[in-house]
């Protein structure tokens, strides 16, 4: 049999990304150049203006995107399929989720790291393809929206500032604005799939005493495809969401992972609830869809954070998932 097909699609709007204010901190992605100040000198190999776009754009070509290669890369190796890739939108147009990109492809991931600015949904027509797709015993889909951290929407006006800074001193992350929201294409996806889910915050992943991530909590018993055999962690990315099943989610989904909060990070209104963990890995119930869907953030296909020797081995059994035929 052939290898799987995999598709990374990227659900942002490029350009309204790059047209971003830089005067405005909020719901937007850094600017190269200000990624270059805050991680000085690690990034000076992108110092020149005549070579790379100092703006929004050139942080989505230079770090963004780079970030996602390795996934890439190693799973062209692994399935002898190069790994199909697209921007939803570009200066070129719009590339919708419909029956043509989805044709041949047999595992989807959806990067939903589009900023809550540019109101990013996914239409009707691409609700009922992603449908279709699931109809298909042998495709698998991954709905990967990033964090949401700061949002105070129903919040009174004088408690705004404060519960930001409450999730701003517990992520730890100075290059991280008052708020810093994403995934809205990926969430209406899920909602139009009657699968309501919330990326909640942005939370600290616990470390091991050298540095390494903390285990992560598997629920075996629901983890029907392998897809975490072998695999102990994830990453440590800084600041990482939890995904909050809503209404009827709670008895499609189930919980395949849970990552351990940092004991020692300042509190948080979540842990304040008695949570010591959040849940990292979704996965839809048998009888939901005949395919298979699972929610986790878009960084678990990144290469930048810690932890990457055990997510190799996750990014495998994705890739060499059996077929039903087998």
């Amino acid at each position: 049999m052939p290898g799987r097909q995999v598709a990374l699609y990227f659900a942002w709007s490029r350009p309204d990304e790059v047209a971003a204010p830089l005067g405005i901190l909020e719901d937007r992605f850094p600017a190269l150049f200000e990624i270059r100040r805050m991680q000085w000198p690690r990034l000076e190999q992108f110092a020149d203006p005549m070579r790379f776009d100092q703006g929004v754009g050139g942080f989505l070509d230079n770090i963004q995107l780079a970030n996602f290669r390795l996934f890439a890369d190693l799973t062209a190796s692994w399935t002898g399929n190069p790994v199909r890739r697209m921007e939803r939108r570009t200066d070129a147009g719009l590339c919708v989720l419909d029956a043509e990109f989805l044709h041949d492809v047999d595992t989807l991931v959806i990067i939903s790291f589009d900023s809550s600015r540019t109101q990013q949904r996914a239409s009707d027509a691409e609700i009922g393809a992603i449908r279709s797709f699931l109809g298909n015993p042998d495709h698998t889909l991954f709905v990967c929206p990033h964090h949401d951290i700061g949002n105070t929407d129903g919040l009174p006006e004088d408690q705004r500032l404060v519960r930001q800074e409450v999730e701003f001193h517990h992520h730890g992350d100075p290059g991280i604005p008052a708020r810093q929201c994403f995934g809205d294409f990926g969430l209406s996806l899920l909602d139009g799939l009657g699968l309501p889910v919330r990326n909640r915050f942005g939370l600290r992943p616990a470390k091991m005493p050298d540095g390494s991530p903390t285990p992560l909590r598997i629920s075996a018993e629901h983890d029907r495809a392998g897809l975490l055999k072998g695999v102990a962690t994830f990453n440590l990315h800084p600041h990482l969401p939890h995904f909050e099943r809503l209404d009827d989610s709670r008895w499609k989904l189930d919980v395949l992972a849970c990552q351990s909060i940092d004991p020692d990070a300042p509190p948080h209104p979540f842990t304040a609830g008695g949570r010591r963990d959040f849940d990292v890995l979704l996965q839809s119930r048998p009888d939901v869809f005949p395919g298979r869907l699972l929610i986790c953030d878009t960084t678990t296909w990144s290469s930048t954070a810690g932890g990457v020797d055990s997510l190799q081995l996750f990014w495998r059994n994705v890739a060499l998932l059996k077929r039903v035929a087998d």
